[in-house]
């Protein structure tokens, strides 16, 4: 293992109280206190319940004096049920607080988990398809009297441990749609990159690359945000720095670190909004089950050369703010290019499953998902067609 005395602790608010740093798990008890909690509801996947992390923390948080439980009923790629099979454990065990505790399927179920508490309306009726949907649903949300939050994220690329929506999946429609409103932001997150030291080097680099997603979106994005595409240029310069490093090294304790801090630039700037990659991506997780920071990294080029006409100018300077090769469009994807192969990630989406004959159901999805209307460039149910199958034949020549 690395020296981990170059990694920093620091406490930030943005405005989720920020608790970064090694060892920083072991306050989770006080955290729990300081927001009036004395019986959480700890809410992680099936896979992590298993794990010896998980127990200790229970054990820690019961030595501290809490009543914990555990739900661990959630999905890689979380159900509107699991959050709905949540809240009656929730309600069952009279808890009075969240700990999301994982990766981007259990934060977001365990911040849906909370919101829902307090609704009059089922989770199906207040997740959000489009932007068509979005006045309507967001005057129906209860925003009041919610349980608060903790999240301690265990991978270090979603950026839900301080966002504000969640992300679950409608299983009569097969897609995946969002809880939003800034009141889902959770108190505390407790981001311990030592908790992401036993993630093997495939799900290090899909977690890394959704985090870079994150960032390269929201600085792409058609909507002006100037706090957002700053908070994005040092995402982006954080993933260049470690994302290799710590999949070639997964004991690179700094490297972890930069990877966390670059999730959390991710999570932060991202509420400027993404764009094609994230609407491409969805329907490929929510049909197929590709893991969503995996089908980001492999689509990534393809939507940038497709945007290139309108972003040329910021791929520019993203170009010589990350001191490429040269200060150009191409430039930023080839450097996505490299980056992918030497994480050995593929190259086109036909490695991760996907034919010719999925393309026709998956383009007017990709076409409908709220994060379409983000793009740069506005993109058609057509384009999407023209974009899968660039990804599908492996072509940039757009």
């Amino acid at each position: 293992m690395r020296d981990s005395t170059v990694v920093a602790p620091a406490d930030w608010a943005y405005p989720t109280q920020i608790h970064f740093g090694l060892g920083r798990i072991r306050e989770l008890p006080e955290a729990c206190r300081s927001l009036g909690m004395a019986r959480p509801l700890l809410v992680c996947d099936s896979g992590l319940a298993e794990l010896p992390m998980t127990a200790n923390i229970l054990k820690a948080c019961e030595a501290g004096g809490l009543s914990i439980a555990l739900f661990s009923d959630i999905r890689p790629n979380p159900l509107e049920r699991n959050a709905t099979d949540g809240v009656a454990a929730y309600h069952a065990g009279d808890h009075d607080g969240v700990i999301a505790l994982g990766g981007g399927s259990s934060l977001d179920t365990g911040k849906a988990i909370a919101l829902m508490t307090v609704q009059n309306y089922p989770v199906q009726e207040l997740t959000i398809a489009s932007f068509l949907d979005f006045t309507e649903i967001q005057a129906k949300l209860v925003t009041e009297g919610l349980p608060p939050v903790i999240t301690v994220p265990t991978t270090s690329g979603t950026g839900s441990e301080i966002g504000r929506a969640s992300a679950l999946i409608n299983e009569e429609s097969g897609t995946k749609k969002g809880l939003f409103h800034p009141v889902m932001m959770p108190e505390i997150c407790l981001a311990d990159p030592e908790l992401t030291l036993s993630l093997p080097p495939d799900v290090t680099a899909a977690v890394g690359f959704d985090a870079l997603s994150h960032s390269l979106e929201t600085y792409c994005c058609a909507f002006p945000h100037p706090f957002a595409d700053g908070v994005a240029l040092q995402g982006m310069a954080l993933a260049n720095e470690a994302l290799v490093a710590v999949y070639r090294d997964g004991s690179d304790l700094a490297a972890r670190a930069n990877m966390m801090m670059s999730s959390l630039a991710g999570g932060t700037a991202f509420q400027k909004g993404v764009g094609a990659v994230h609407a491409l991506s969805h329907p490929l997780s929510s049909r197929h089950g590709i893991h969503h920071g995996l089908a980001n990294a492999v689509l990534m080029p393809y939507v940038v050369a497709f945007n290139m006409p309108v972003i040329e100018d910021k791929l520019a300077a993203l170009a010589r703010y990350l001191d490429l090769p040269s200060p150009s469009g191409q430039a930023v994807i080839d450097w996505l290019v490299e980056m992918r192969a030497e994480c050995d990630i593929p190259h086109d989406i036909a490695a991760l499953g996907i034919s010719e004959n999925d393309i026709a159901t998956l383009a007017p999805l990709a076409a409908a998902d709220i994060t379409a209307v983000e793009n740069p460039v506005a993109v058609t149910e057509d384009d999407m067609t023209a974009l899968y199958r660039a990804a599908l034949a492996g072509d940039l020549q757009n």
